[in-house]
């Protein structure tokens, strides 16, 4: 089940910024909103999270919880570095991530005293989103309603395809094994959000990798945000140059570079089967870098998401 919403960038923009509730209408509607967990992506911290925490707060009444993570708390990860299985690519989620399967439960937990007993959302940005995944299959979904993904890389890379390496080491194909499928039900809803910010290139115009969109896909976040960010020209060469970089990193994630995507996660990558996939123009991957008016990131189309689809359906 998919839904695109194509709209220009700066209308979308526009709607971000200038659509709000009214308190009467914030008020009357706030305690039907169930409370929600963000869960926070590969390399980011809690207070990138803060718009999204503020326009599901103040415009939507929605009671929200950020997991507490900072960035040095992704240096935990190295752990992995010892265990055989990094190195064979069959890592698994457990025990490298307990830290963050932890700190997610701490969040879930004081969300479920706001809930009062109800049931609670889980928004996972980027890797937040399959980690999120994970979280569900160890400690149980009894008490989540939806699990939201902003740009999640959902699968495993192809294999066989050469200069592509799996950058979980094997965790996303634990993923895909172990993990339960998406569904889009009454009692538990799947919804993933990709974006279309930039289409990379092959590094090559002779390359001859191709990999359809059927092919199973996605990855963690494997190219430098930072390096993504930092536009110097707007000339024709550096644009190409810029699109080719991009495109290395959507082919570490689905096996294809000149695909688009959010600047990391190709949109083929941040949909999953059995779930409501959504897909919005203009919208770039990460919150650290981003601007509501030239490059928006998840964060500032929560408002969007809300009028265009009814998200009060699902959140």
């Amino acid at each position: 089940m998919a839904l695109a919403l194509s709209s220009p960038l700066k209308p979308l923009c526009s709607f971000s910024s200038s659509t709000t509730t009214s308190p009467s209408s914030t008020q009357q509607d706030s305690s039907s909103y169930r409370p929600a967990v963000i869960l926070p992506g590969l390399g980011n911290n809690s207070s990138d999270y803060l718009k999204l925490e503020a326009n599901l707060k103040e415009n939507y009444g929605v009671p929200t919880v950020v997991a507490k993570v900072s960035r040095l708390d992704w240096l935990r990860n190295a752990a992995g570095l010892v265990d055989p299985n990094y190195w064979r690519g069959t890592l698994r989620p457990r025990p490298v991530l307990d830290w963050y399967l932890k700190r997610v439960d701490e969040a879930v937990q004081e969300a479920k005293e706001l809930a009062q007993g109800g049931t609670l959302s889980l928004i996972g940005h980027s890797a937040g989103g399959w980690l999120a995944r994970v979280y569900l299959e160890e400690f149980g979904l009894s008490h989540i309603s939806l699990l939201l993904t902003l740009g999640t890389p959902h699968l495993p890379p192809p294999k066989g395809l050469s200069g592509v390496i799996d950058q979980t080491r094997g965790l996303l194909y634990y993923v895909e094994k172990h993990c339960s499928k998406a569904v889009y039900t009454p009692h538990l809803k799947y919804v993933c959000i990709a974006g279309r910010y930039i289409q990379g290139a092959q590094l090559f115009r002779n390359s001859t990798v191709k990999v359809g969109s059927t092919v199973p896909i996605g990855s963690a976040q494997s190219i430098s945000e930072e390096a993504i960010m930092n536009d110097l020209s707007t000339s024709t060469s550096n644009t190409t140059l810029r699109a080719r970089f991009v495109g290395q990193g959507y082919k570490q994630v689905c096996g294809q570079a000149d695909v688009w995507g959010d600047g990391v996660v190709p949109e083929v990558s941040a949909h999953l089967e059995g779930a409501l996939n959504i897909t919005l123009d203009g919208v770039y991957h990460s919150p650290v870098g981003s601007d509501d008016v030239l490059r928006p990131c998840y964060s500032a189309i929560i408002p969007l998401i809300c009028q265009r689809s009814h998200c009060q359906v699902w959140i």
